[in-house]
């Protein structure tokens, strides 16, 4: 299409950070390839076009009240005054924008990476589970009556994905982008033992005190690296106290494509809680381990045991020691570690990547475009 005819998208998040692997590197610069004009407002320190893909930005909010209120709404406003032919967001608290964004007669696609309702009920920072499961319910209603209004409902698991109108759900899943993987290189340092790798969220739900815990068992034998944000600065002070902490090393956050650099380690490892929207869920980082050929050591999901079955071993995410033995069995058998690796990349390959999920969102603007 030429630059005149081309139609605009702009892509909404009050939450994610601009260069987020689902909203800016899979979603948005698919699109720019496709020949659509991205437009994506997001908290960033300034306006710039990144691959394509220009970035409007939000201010950095100081707290949660002021991200749900100012930042949104300020997000309105920016969002109203691209006059976009397509609006896509992708954070829960901006269903009320996405309405008010049909009212003005826009296309609004709601993009769903959690089982919100779910998600609600583990919230630690609502101390009433009372609160917590009337305020899970309210959403849900919320959520459901709201959907009724946009043109598609993009879920990130088949799981999410059934909760919503299948005539107009359809399941974009997180696979990593091979492309990027490939291009990455190791990181130019010494490796004087075996590396454990976890790059995501660092926070109590997702284990990395368990993990942190077995490497108090695994000591000098191999480390443990840690790329990610933490939940919190209490619970960093937490895991930086237990005695396993100086066998890991804190890398801090990254941009993706130098956390695959740093994914070219020897073991990947995924211990979340079992938790309703975790015993489900398709980890993007797992994908990720398996397109670096590592293998990897998960939680004993019966799911993931089925979908990660040839790549993984499983552990208690409730036992360190478990988990270390897992760590040991890999260490000790290198050969049972590379095939698992080799197996999670040709999977990868043959069809857990996002070269091959794109089609599926490219599928779904066609169909929002010709109604």
């Amino acid at each position: 299409m030429s630059n005149k005819n081309k139609i605009k998208v702009c892509i909404l998040t009050s939450v994610h950070p601009p260069f987020d692997g689902r909203v800016f590197h899979k979603q948005a610069k698919t699109l720019v390839k496709a020949g659509y004009d991205v437009v994506l407002i997001a908290q960033h320190n300034k306006e710039e076009i990144v691959n394509g893909v220009k970035i409007i930005p939000l201010p950095k909010p100081r707290n949660r009240f002021e991200r749900m209120t100012r930042v949104v709404w300020k997000l309105l406003r920016l969002a109203l005054k691209e006059k976009a032919d397509v609006y896509h967001f992708h954070d829960p608290e901006l269903i009320p924008i996405g309405l008010v964004l049909r009212l003005f007669g826009k296309k609004v696609i709601y993009d769903v990476h959690e089982d919100v309702p779910m998600q609600i009920l583990n919230k630690d920072w609502i101390k009433s589970y009372t609160v917590r499961k009337s305020v899970s319910l309210l959403f849900k209603v919320f959520e459901s009556l709201s959907c009724v209004f946009f043109a598609k409902i993009v879920a990130a698991t088949p799981d999410i994905a059934k909760k919503f109108p299948a005539q107009k759900t359809i399941t974009i899943r997180n696979f990593p982008i091979l492309e990027l993987i490939d291009k990455a290189h190791p990181i130019n340092t010494h490796k004087e033992k075996p590396i454990i790798i976890y790059a995501g969220g660092l926070s109590k739900i997702r284990g990395i005190k368990e993990i942190i815990q077995a490497m108090d068992f695994v000591r000098e034998k191999a480390e443990l690296w840690l790329l990610g944000n933490w939940e919190s600065e209490e619970f960093k002070r937490e895991c930086e106290s237990l005695k396993g902490w100086r066998y890991t090393k804190y890398l801090g956050l990254k941009p993706l494509e130098e956390v695959y650099s740093y994914m070219k380690v020897d073991i990947g490892i995924s211990i979340l809680y079992p938790v309703k929207n975790y015993v489900t869920s398709l980890p993007v980082k797992a994908f990720e381990y398996m397109a670096c050929s590592l293998p990897m050591i998960m939680s004993n999901f019966p799911y993931w045991k089925e979908i990660f079955g040839e790549c993984a071993l499983f552990a208690n995410p409730d036992a360190p020691k478990e988990i270390a033995e897992k760590i040991f069995y890999l260490l000790d058998n290198p050969d049972k570690a590379k095939k698992l690796g080799n197996n999670g990349r040709r999977l990868v390959e043959k069809k857990y990547s996002w070269e091959a999920e794109q089609r599926r969102l490219l599928d779904i603007y066609e169909r929002v475009l010709n109604k």
